[in-house]
């Protein structure tokens, strides 16, 4: 479900170009890459030549899974966890569950500014992708769960989202239903109640935790040098060189820190002041988690609010915004391109919709109150 005002769902716009490409407060406006005169006197922005030593130092390739200490990933959680993952019936009218706010055949997200809730309610913050979410420093825009399994939850309760009265209603639902108190008791064996709203969770995160998408780029990190174009290789030469790997870096390509929106210039909505909503610091007004970009090309709209539609006009943002710069047309195009580059393999078998339960007579009803 969706992650906006309250609770973000089952999870985890992406949604957004990044809440900061700048240097944590240090970033000072300045001019874009050096230029050369031309044989014709006019300048001429030069792009920077790809180097594999400078250029790749800061990224990583993602893992398998995102493991846990404190929630091991075993196949009849993660089996009980997809199950959860699509449930309707854990809301109120039964008709939203986790995927339809992170579509997992649309990269994790919907692709709407803000998502729909219960009686077609919105929050004011965009859902981001659910993929690789696993490995970020924590979950939602402001980071008030630090983990999947402490975010999966949220949702489900959240009056504008899934709506469901508390706990109790949860777990009378899935325990109305025989074949999830089996699952309970296969993914939980050495506990004496299994069916929880923690163990739901839970599930739900060990599921997530297994929703990675490597692709062209994972295999350009492991030495394959024509995984990516040369238009690729320049886009992200300019990608390092113009400052944004100071936030975006890592195997995510972010999700590793918190940034502050508007660093160099101030940012156009004040409305939404990130984590001081959570955090009530004066330092926090206007920080957000700063997002990956793993598969931004497909998870638009853009930032926590879903404002901006084209993933062009968002670099053109982040550059004013966070680094003080404007990028040259041949900057822009070649940082699109390596942008595009980051869109990964969906895991198709892995998300495919399970059989779920049939209700039985003690299964509470639709209620569209």
């Amino acid at each position: 479900m969706n992650k906006y005002i309250f609770a973000g769902c089952c999870l985890a716009a992406s949604a957004a170009l990044v809440a900061g490409c700048g240097d944590s407060g240090k970033s000072k406006p300045g001019a874009s890459p050096s230029a050369t005169a031309s044989a014709t006197g006019s300048a001429k922005a030069e792009l920077p030549k790809f180097d594999r030593s400078k250029h790749l130092s800061v990224f990583a390739k993602l893992p398998e899974q995102f493991e846990s200490k404190d929630n091991p990933i075993t196949p009849e959680k993660v089996e009980l966890g997809r199950m959860l993952y699509f449930e309707k019936r854990l809301s109120k009218n039964h008709d939203l569950s986790c995927n339809s706010c992170h579509d997992l055949a649309k990269y994790g997200v919907d692709n709407q500014p803000t998502s729909e809730g219960h009686k077609k309610q919105h929050g004011d913050r965009n859902s981001p992708t659910v993929y690789n979410a696993a490995g970020h420093l924590s979950q939602f825009w402001d980071g008030r769960a630090e983990t999947v399994e402490a975010q999966a939850s949220g949702p489900m309760m959240n009056p504008v989202e899934m709506a469901m009265a508390g706990p109790e209603s949860i777990i009378e639902t899935l325990t109305s239903m025989p074949e999830y108190v089996e699952a309970f008791k296969k993914a939980f064996p050495d506990a004496e109640d299994p069916v929880t709203l923690d163990n739901a969770a839970a599930a739900i995160g060990a599921f997530e935790r297994k929703l990675v998408t490597p692709g062209r780029f994972d295999k350009f990190i492991a030495g394959d040098d024509k995984a990516l174009t040369d238009d690729e290789k320049t886009g992200l030469a300019v990608f390092v060189e113009v400052g944004c790997t100071t936030c975006h870096n890592g195997s995510a390509v972010g999700g590793k820190l918190y940034q502050k929106l508007g660093l160099v210039e101030p940012w156009p909505s004040q409305k939404d002041l990130g984590r001081f909503n959570e955090t009530k610091k004066d330092e926090d007004k206007m920080f957000f988690k700063v997002p990956s970009l793993r598969n931004i090309a497909k998870t638009g709209p853009y930032f926590h609010d879903g404002s901006v539609a084209d993933l062009g006009k968002a670099v053109d943002m982040m550059a004013k915004h966070q680094l003080g710069k404007t990028l040259t047309a041949e900057e822009k195009k070649h940082l699109l391109a390596f942008l595009n580059a980051l869109t990964g393999d969906l895991p198709k078998d892995y998300i495919a919709e399970p059989k779920l339960p049939e209700s039985t007579d003690k299964t509470p009803k639709p209620d569209a109150s």
